[in-house]
């Protein structure tokens, strides 16, 4: 163990005490978020990486760790950054002792890990909470708000190769956001599901398409990437009679609907206007949600079994994947 401050292992003034596992570009801003919230004491955070992790904490002023269990004891929730292959071994010593979780997306490689987790999650009766960052994406709840009985969704998040989170494919890492999202508009059981995809750079699968149909006949096109030339995440919604179009980057929505011809004509007039929103940074959202549902006692947007379906279907559009693959 190494730290750059001593660690209280009581709060201050009545503030949450909190711990991020895991100090690599997104545990980075988890602890930047965390240490800036009034109501929230950022205790220490943790990696094996010990000059990156004394680093952050000198940075954020907390205490460092190189073994995650250090915080057991002095925190009431945490964060766990680290690598999805790692989330079991890190999260079930916090679970044992009551220690809230906001767990980054996917819970764990396999839906049988995954399962024990939130399984793990329940029986402690902790907040559990799935990194889904889209949803808190301002765009996105706006879009929520207003999308009702969508019958067809088409959604692309695709861009250059970055040299993160390489360990899982494409569907794992970025299209389960766009799976949870769907899901989550349709609110309908999975009919049929097809998909395609490819390495192109790792190992994994770094493009791919998915279609899903639905029970109630809504249907989904996904598509995702991580080595393409350009960079561009949007979703299309079409309902009777209405039109959504969401670029998430700019969290601008636009809407198109038909409504009678004002002269008289036979045919319906289309109207398009852009939605007035106030972007805001997801992950802020994300984290500041957390916190108020440790403090309320709340269930939070994407609890562990939401965000354990949209790793079932993430791993049902890989094996359709694999049985297509030459």
């Amino acid at each position: 163990m190494t730290a750059t401050m001593k660690s209280s292992t009581t709060s201050h003034a009545g503030k949450l005490r909190v711990g991020v596992a895991g100090v690599g570009y997104l545990g980075r801003i988890h602890a930047r978020i965390y240490a800036a919230m009034p109501d929230v004491e950022l205790v220490g955070v943790a990696d094996v990486d010990e000059k990156a992790v004394k680093e952050v904490a000198a940075q954020y002023g907390c205490a460092a760790y190189t073994d995650p269990q250090e915080l057991l004891g002095k925190v009431d929730a945490v964060s766990i950054v680290v690598p999805t292959i790692y989330h079991g071994k890190v999260a079930k010593p916090f679970l044992a002792r009551g220690v809230h979780m906001l767990m980054e997306k996917p819970i764990a490689p396999t839906y049988e890990e995954s399962q024990e987790l939130v399984r793990l999650a329940d029986e402690a009766g902790v907040i559990f909470q799935v990194g889904h960052l889209e949803r808190f994406n301002a765009g996105i709840m706006e879009l929520a708000a207003r999308v009702q009985s969508p019958r067809f969704i088409e959604v692309h998040r695709i861009g250059p190769f970055v040299a993160r989170a390489t360990d899982v494919d494409v569907v794992t890492d970025l299209m389960i956001h766009d799976i949870d999202i769907v899901m989550a508009l349709v609110k309908s059981d999975i009919k049929s599901l097809s998909a395609t995809g490819i390495p192109v750079i790792t190992d994994h699968v770094d493009i791919a398409n998915a279609r899903i149909e639905f029970e109630n006949g809504a249907v989904a096109n996904v598509t995702a990437s991580r080595v393409s030339s350009k960079k561009l995440r949007r979703i299309r919604v079409f309902g009777n009679r209405h039109y959504y179009g969401l670029d998430y980057a700019e969290q601008k929505l636009e809407m198109a609907y038909a409504v009678p011809d004002p002269a008289g004509g036979s045919w319906p007039k289309i109207v398009t206007e852009a939605v007035d929103i106030t972007p805001h940074p997801p992950l802020d959202a994300e984290l500041d949600s957390f916190v108020k549902a440790v403090r309320t006692k709340t269930p939070p947007v994407v609890n562990g079994h939401v965000g354990l379906e949209a790793l079932r279907v993430a791993l049902l559009v890989k094996e359709k994947i694999a049985t297509c693959t030459p």
